[in-house]
């Protein structure tokens, strides 16, 4: 099926491949490692090669795909190793991100973090917590003028996106009352303008995440073929 529509041109077509693709990924219609076949990218979405290759390589420099020349392209998928590496850097960059943000945090914004916070302490769904969670943290991150340290930690977050769905299937009422206690001691300390506890909830926040996937080596795939 071709895109027949007289006003996208491949720039427009690519970026609305992009999104609709980055959407599927992001919720999980895409499994970590599976192949997506270019034809069926074009054939679902409307338009030629050029901007489904356009799309894709948009996806790769946001982490959720992975190109290997000639042979195609694939959901970026980790090992645990690799997945530990990633959330060891967000422990760093997120706190050294939240500072840069911290003059964008405003009394609106801080009352809208509490109501997310307070969304997902009610929720139920996977789905919708790690989307709330997701704009909850992201909510927190409003620095504009950062060179490359917003787009780098998106991209680290869209590369343990599988990992944190399938995590949270398994953790247990406990240990998630943990999980929005942070949510909450964050608003806190923003609300309270305690700029340097907010960094500390954030980075052990990462860090319980981190060490608690460490224990469900179950979650990843084994290593992929077409990595090495």
């Amino acid at each position: 099926m071709s895109d027949t529509r007289p006003t996208t041109r491949d720039g427009s077509a690519s970026a609305r491949i992009a999104e609709a693709v980055r959407r599927a990924i992001l919720a999980g219609d895409y499994q970590p490692g599976e192949r997506i076949v270019q034809e069926e990218l074009s054939e679902r979405y409307g338009g030629s090669r050029i901007p489904v290759r356009e799309a894709l390589r948009q996806l790769e420099s946001e982490g959720l795909v992975r190109l290997v020349a000639n042979t195609g392209a694939w959901v970026q998928s980790l090992t645990m190793a690799q997945c530990s590496e990633v959330y060891q850097t967000r422990e760093r960059l997120e706190p050294l991100l939240l500072r840069h943000s911290a003059e964008y945090l405003t009394d609106d914004v801080i009352q809208t973090l509490q109501g997310l916070a307070t969304q997902m302490e009610q929720s139920s769904d996977i789905e919708e917590f790690l989307e709330l969670d997701r704009q909850f943290h992201f909510q927190t991150y409003q620095a504009e003028g950062t060179y490359v340290l917003r787009d780098l930690v998106t991209r680290l977050w869209n590369t343990t996106q599988p990992y944190r769905r399938a995590y949270t299937g398994l953790v247990d009422h406990e240990h998630m009352r943990i999980f929005h206690d942070d949510h909450h001691m964050l608003v806190s300390a923003l609300r309270d303008g305690d700029l340097e506890l907010a960094e500390q909830v954030v980075a052990i926040h990462i860090r319980r995440t981190r060490v608690n996937l460490e224990r469900h080596p179950e979650i990843f795939p084994q290593p992929d073929p077409n990595q090495e």
